[in-house]
């Protein structure tokens, strides 16, 4: 195959040719010392460093830039980066980039757990901005233009925006481009967390990408919905507010200083399957989605509903959480995206012409799947459980308040009021449920219960085997409010 208009990865590929002897690291010498099962061997002679001719991610000035210029070309960014440590890095990297201690900063509730993490990193106070219920995908959607203003208008200090777009889910925000605009007549950057948008730019049957929209800073899992490797990821910057120098300064400081090769290489091939997308790949794939559509319908109490994210399907069967369908799936040798008390969720491949699979098969596997859930089983799930106590609000403690504080382990049952001492982010999607430092209400507790009962993973300060979640005992110390 000829590697045509991807720099990284046609360089990889001549220094690969050149069968040269390696006195470098890593240490497994082109895989001849690795113990990997052998097509795992066979990736590990592109696992290189930076060697000459291969560039440096930290300081690209050859191939990395080449792949690096056309990327922000494509997106139509200032500059793009690529990223080895996921969305995650780029989250962290662009509030580092962009607030201080003590900046207020509004965030969208249901973010993702990194988003937290840079806000509790940095230590500026964030003020939750509470989506509003979406009856479609019966998930917390996106927060609203008269939320924005309303919490602008009674905070101070405010230096960031920070917003998902689109859901886990695959809802995009209707009010998007009036909130960035609103943000920008006040001099506040509106950073996007874009991780399942990265497809959005292929086609005009998906939404329009935060970054089409105005948005000052976007970062984007590559490797979920394009065809790059795990971890791979594009972080965007096109703003007057927002400094690439800064983004690039800290993301010199936490992405590694070792970066993968093959990852970059992926996101190198990732970028030029989208800039290559054309009209009759998009009707290609129109085209296969609409017989999965066909066939999954075709299976008596099975329902799907379709999202604005054309790659998105939640899938549900009647009487039945997503977690049983889940479970039944797998037992069929079919897994799905993540699985919540309403539905599972499939991401489809975004494929080209020509591209071939059993979809016959599958559909019997779901049909057999269906048939062999528990037909006394019944789904007891209340619409609406997960709508947040308050349109806004913000934390009793900073995390660095609560370092040090006196924590105990409380029963559910008797938790309500008080302060959670740290995160409890059921996962997957890894949005918090509780952050630390914030107050426990009535309704967080339901949402637990429902939760357990279903039997969901958790990650953080909870205990499944005892309904025990970790909270704030001496609470006389470091109140903000």
């Amino acid at each position: 195959m000829i590697y045509e208009d991807r720099p990284l990865v046609q360089a990889l590929e001549k220094f690969h040719q050149q069968q040269h002897v390696s006195f470098h690291v890593p240490g497994h010498k082109h895989g001849s010392l690795s113990g990997l099962p052998h097509e795992l061997r066979q990736a590990l002679a592109y696992d290189v460093t930076e060697l000459t001719g291969l560039d440096d991610l930290h300081e690209p000035q050859g191939v990395i830039q080449q792949a690096e210029l056309k990327l922000a070309a494509l997106y139509g960014s200032d500059r793009s980066f690529f990223l080895v440590n996921g969305s995650t890095v780029g989250n962290l990297a662009m509030l580092y980039a962009t607030v201080r201690y003590g900046d207020t900063v509004l965030v969208q509730r249901n973010a993702h757990k990194s988003v937290f993490h840079a806000l509790e990193l940095t230590e500026a106070k964030p003020v939750f901005l509470s989506p509003q219920w979406d009856e479609t995908t019966q998930t917390a959607g996106y927060v609203t233009l008269e939320s924005v203003k309303v919490a602008v208008l009674q905070s101070t200090n405010v230096k960031a925006v920070v917003l998902t777009n689109p859901t886990y889910y695959g809802m995009k925000n209707n009010e998007l481009k009036e909130i960035i605009t609103f943000c920008h007549t006040r001099g506040i950057p509106v950073l996007v967390d874009e991780a399942h948008g990265a497809h959005f730019i292929v086609d005009e049957i998906f939404p329009e990408s935060a970054l089409q929209l105005g948005a000052d800073v976007v970062v984007q899992s590559a490797h979920k919905t394009l065809p790059a490797m795990t971890m791979g990821s594009f972080l965007h910057v096109h703003s007057d507010l927002v400094s690439k120098e800064r983004v690039a300064h800290y993301l010199h400081m936490l992405q590694s200083s070792s970066p993968s090769y093959v990852v970059m290489a992926s996101l190198d091939d990732a970028r030029q399957y989208v800039e290559s997308y054309n009209k009759d790949d998009s009707a290609y794939f129109q085209a296969y989605r609409k017989k999965l559509l066909q066939g999954l319908r075709s299976i008596p109490t099975i329902r799907v509903v379709e999202v604005d994210d054309a790659l998105k399907l939640l899938v549900r069967a009647e009487g039945h959480t997503g977690l049983s369908l889940q479970k039944a799936l797998e037992n069929q040798g079919v897994y799905t995206e993540l699985a919540d008390l309403y539905q599972v969720l499939w991401v489809l491949p975004l494929v080209k012409s020509g591209y071939t699979d059993n979809q016959m098969e599958l559909i019997e596997k779901c049909r057999t799947a269906v048939a062999s859930l528990n037909q006394s089983e019944s789904s007891v799930v209340t619409s609406n459980i997960f709508m947040p106590p308050l349109p806004v609000s913000t934390v009793v403690y900073l995390s660095n308040q609560l370092v040090g504080m006196k924590t105990e382990w409380k029963h559910i049952d008797k938790a309500t009021g008080c302060i959670a001492a740290e995160a409890i982010v059921p996962y997957p999607p890894g949005i918090p449920l509780l952050c630390a430092g914030e107050r426990v209400s009535k309704e967080h507790i339901t949402q637990l219960v429902a939760l357990l009962v279903a039997g969901s993973h958790f990650q953080g300060a909870i205990k499944p085997e005892t309904n025990q979640i970790k909270v704030v005992v001496d609470e006389d110390r470091g109140r903000l409010l």
